[in-house]
């Protein structure tokens, strides 16, 4: 069933400004608007574009979920920035040639390493982004590099203002390498679930670990481990 999420005003702020300085947006950048209006994720491209001025771009539909021809759209019009869903790249293997630098932040599912190698193979630089709407769309960025060489692409570090936390079912830390569920609290903690308020009791929990007043955490359901960096 959907669920709207009651996002607040200084989640969006913190979000842009972390991904603006994550991404090295600036004032020059051309930010592809691939996401509908309609999606959590759009505020992710809107946002980082009008936050530092760079400009917005609006493929059309056609283009938009054709993979060749999105792909050559980015070299035409100069994209620097483009935000994408993995499935849609499939595998990344036969992409037009890039002719220019370009930053490819993955979100919205789990990166497989053929699609990533492919992309640094191609000369972009590529990110994997994480989190939920219910902490304002993402929470984590990785910065890959062409000597990874791992099974999985990892999720990376918590943007600004943000913490994240592994969880053991008594709500305990777990040890390095250990699975934990993950926690996120911080400032993009929405404040909850639309008219669902034992939704929102069951997912938004007290966060023991701030020092805020009230301070809450989200309860992701999502399984990860640490590893040292």
């Amino acid at each position: 069933m959907p669920k709207g999420v009651t996002v607040e005003h200084r989640g969006v702020v913190n979000l842009a400004q972390a991904q603006i300085a994550c991404f090295e947006v600036c004032a020059s950048s051309r930010i592809l608007q691939f996401a509908s209006f309609s999606f959590d994720a759009s505020t992710f491209e809107v946002f980082m574009a009008l936050g530092s001025g760079a400009r917005l771009h609006l493929p059309s539909d056609g283009t938009r979920y054709d993979r060749d021809g999105l792909w050559q759209h980015l070299s035409d019009w100069g994209i620097t920035h483009v935000t994408l869903p993995p499935a849609l790249l499939q595998e990344g293997r036969d992409l037009p040639e890039l002719n220019q630098p370009l930053a490819v932040i993955l979100a919205g599912e789990a990166p497989g390493t053929v699609l990533f190698h492919n992309l640094i193979g191609q000369g972009a630089v590529v990110f994997n982004a994480y989190g939920p709407t219910e902490t304002t769309v993402c929470e984590s960025t990785w910065r890959g590099s062409n000597h990874f060489s791992g099974k999985v692409l990892p999720i990376g570090r918590p943007i600004a203002n943000t913490q994240i936390y592994l969880l053991d079912p008594q709500g305990q830390p777990v040890p390095l390498g250990a699975v934990g569920e993950l926690y996120i609290g911080g400032a993009g903690v929405a404040r909850g679930y639309l008219n669902r308020p034992e939704l929102t009791a069951g997912r938004f929990v007290h966060d023991p670990f701030s020092d805020e007043a009230g301070a809450r955490m989200y309860k992701t359901g999502d399984l990860a481990r640490q590893w040292n960096s």
